[in-house]
C-alpha cells in the first residue's frame, strides 16, 4: 500500500511539474509576442531529424530580412511528418531585433505546440493522480465509518485472487473474496477485501470473515481484515 501511495504521489508530482513547465512556456511565448517584430520570410531548406526508431521528421529553415536590413536564417523549433512547409514557401516570421536566435514562424505549432502538449500531459497526469488520491481518501473515510457504525455479518471465506483491474509496476494486487446468503432476498452476495500488496493466503487460518454493511446502504461494505499482519515499511 505504501508503495502504491508513493507511485501516486510521484504521478501527481510529475503532472504538477508539467503544468508549471507549461505555464512557464506560455509566459515566455507571451513575452516574446509582446516584443516581436514581423517580417516576410521564405523556407529555404528542410532539415531531416531522425529519432531512435529511425523515423524521420523535417524542420524548416527560414530566411528573412530584418527591419535593419540584416539577412537572417533560423531553424524552426518544430519538426513534423510530413513536412509542414515546402522549400520556397513564403511564411510570416516573428523575431526579436538584435537576437537572431529568437525567431519563429508565425503559426500555432511554432508558438504554442510545446505549451499545449506539456499542459495537456500535465492535466492528464495530475488529474489521474488527484483522482486516485481522492478515491483513496474516500475509501479510508468509508472504512472508518463502517468500522464504527456498520452492521457486522459473518461471511464464508472463498479464497484469494488477483485484482487484474489494477496494475502497478507490472503487478496486480491480491484481494480476499467471501460470500453470504442474504436472508431477506435469498440471494448470494460476493464480497472483496481492499487491495493487498502481498499474498495473504498463508496468513488466513479461518473459514469465515466479518463484513460490515452500511445501515443506510447495504451495497456499501467493508471487509474486516485486521487479522492479517501489516507489511513492514
Amino acid at each position: 500500500m505504501k508503495r502504491f501511495r508513493w507511485f501516486v504521489i510521484i504521478f501527481l508530482g510529475v503532472g504538477v511539474l508539467m503544468l508549471f513547465g507549461a505555464l512557464a512556456l506560455w509566459n515566455k511565448t507571451r513575452g516574446f509576442l509582446a516584443r516581436a517584430h514581423q517580417a516576410s520570410g521564405t523556407v529555404v531548406e528542410l532539415i531531416e531529424v531522425r529519432d531512435k526508431e529511425g523515423s524521420s521528421t523535417w524542420k524548416p529553415v527560414v530566411a528573412f530580412t530584418a527591419s535593419d536590413g540584416r539577412k537572417t536564417r533560423f531553424t524552426d523549433s518544430v519538426s513534423s511528418r510530413p513536412a509542414a512547409y515546402d522549400v520556397g514557401e513564403a511564411v510570416t516570421v516573428l523575431y526579436l531585433p538584435g537576437e537572431a536566435g529568437e525567431a519563429h514562424i508565425k503559426g500555432f505549432s511554432s508558438l504554442w505546440l510545446g505549451t499545449t502538449i506539456l499542459g495537456g500531459l500535465g492535466v492528464i497526469f495530475s488529474g489521474i493522480g488527484a483522482g486516485i488520491v481522492f478515491a483513496m481518501r474516500a475509501g479510508e473515510k468509508k472504512k472508518h465509518y463502517l468500522l464504527a457504525y456498520g452492521n457486522a455479518i459473518e461471511t464464508e471465506l472463498q479464497g484469494v485472487d488477483r485484482n487484474t483491474s489494477i496494475e502497478v509496476n507490472g503487478q496486480h494486487p491480491w484481494r480476499i473474496s467471501s460470500q453470504w446468503l442474504d436472508p431477506k432476498t435469498q440471494m448470494v452476495r460476493i464480497f472483496h477485501s481492499e487491495n493487498l500488496w502481498f499474498d495473504p493466503s498463508s496468513f488466513i487460518k479461518r473459514k469465515k470473515v466479518t463484513v460490515l454493511l452500511d445501515p443506510g446502504n447495504p451495497k456499501r461494505y467493508h471487509m474486516d481484515i485486521s487479522f492479517l499482519p501489516e507489511i513492514e515499511p
